[in-house]
């Protein structure tokens, strides 16, 4: 199953609505700009790779109601407010103007679904790609345990199909090391406060069959103080020139224990999600800042099976929600690219990618 696709009718968009897990497993339909928008938003749908095709989509819709160029720019502005992190909506606007902006009203529709279309198939090929270079390091790791002995992986928040269009950033490798039979485990960060590793992270993961568990966010310190942790691969939503990884928060901490035990530390991402345009992750990259029942409330199901929703911080106790934090580039051992495993530095992202490199001067 993807995670956005076209309706039967062959205009309206399809996704699946991650709010309702790991619980429930429901589907939405967008049929307006204002849908998509909501739909990101309010992270129907989330992860980088995936709010870009949504983004695509929506400037899809947004045509269909007027393929006017005041229509497209307002478009493009209302959905670049919906989320300010994640650089793949900006890129992905930025395709889809291109696609249809020199072309005569009448043909922006028809163009404009064609190449959303073709973002889709693209994330999936990177995707895959990531996934064999990724490999590799696996692969190594298991050559020295011993027979049956698993590939112990910490990751962080949900880099998985879910976060993309199909097969994931981050749990690409993990997926294709399990198919080969690697034997694989992987601690999966809560990531509070969404929890998104644990809800979405671990729903992926069990669907799959591969052999998991649930840690709560600062356990993977002590676990990689105990040897029990051989890699950490983790997503992200943007990338500086220089190397700076920008991903969900809490993903600085676990780079800091990984370098402070020897245990390498890698960056799972899609070309897209490079911004040559900045260099410095720390003052550059707009860290976006979301209400606070995120912190204050949970919800879960009950042992009656109903889905309820509990604050657990006090009434009038003021709550700070930072929803990503920044990986300086000397903390990140390699970056798991569709065009291999390179180091996290402006010279090796340039040489790999130079083509984005070349446009963003």
């Amino acid at each position: 199953m993807r995670t956005i696709w076209l309706e039967p009718d062959g205009w309206s968009v399809g996704i699946i609505d991650q709010t309702a897990l790991p619980h429930r497993l429901t589907t939405a339909r967008l049929a307006s700009l204002e849908d998509a928008a909501h739909a990101i938003r309010a992270m129907l749908v989330r992860g980088a790779p995936l709010i870009g095709a949504t983004a695509a989509y929506g400037i899809c819709l947004a045509l269909r109601a007027d393929a006017s160029d005041d229509a497209l720019d307002r478009a493009c502005a209302t959905l670049l407010r919906t989320r300010p992190t994640a650089i793949n909506l900006k890129w992905a606007l930025d395709q889809m103007v291109a696609a249809v902006l020199n072309r005569p009203r009448s043909e922006r529709v028809a163009a404009a679904y064609r190449h959303a279309g073709e973002i889709c198939e693209e994330d999936i090929a990177i995707n895959t790609a990531i996934g064999k270079n990724g490999l590799p390091l696996i692969e190594a790791v298991a050559a020295r345990k011993k027979t049956g002995q698993p590939v112990n992986v910490l990751t962080h928040c949900n880099a998985g199909w879910l976060a993309a269009v199909d097969v994931g950033t981050a749990t690409a490798p993990l997926y294709l090391a399990h198919d080969n039979g690697i034997p694989i485990h992987v601690f999966a960060d809560e990531t509070r406060p969404r929890n998104q590793g644990a809800s979405l992270t671990a729903w992926e993961l069990g669907q799959h069959g591969v052999p998991h568990t649930v840690i709560a966010d600062n356990t993977g310190g002590h676990l990689m103080q105990h040897g029990l942790v051989d890699l950490v691969i983790v997503g992200t939503d943007r990338v500086t020139a220089g190397g700076d990884v920008c991903n969900k928060i809490g993903t600085y901490l676990k780079a800091l224990a990984a370098r402070d035990n020897n245990v390498p530390f890698y960056v799972a991402l899609p070309s897209p999600t490079i911004d040559f345009s900045i260099s410095d992750g720390l003052t550059e990259i707009p860290i976006e800042e979301r209400g606070g029942d995120e912190v204050a409330t949970m919800s879960g199901r009950t042992a009656t099976g109903a889905i309820e929703t509990v604050r657990i911080v006090p009434d009038g106790s003021p709550v700070a929600n930072y929803a990503f934090d920044v990986t300086p580039a000397r903390l990140v051992t390699g970056l798991i690219t569709e065009r291999g495993v390179i180091a996290a530095a402006r010279s090796t992202l340039a040489r790999a990618f130079p083509e984005r490199a070349d446009a963003a001067e």
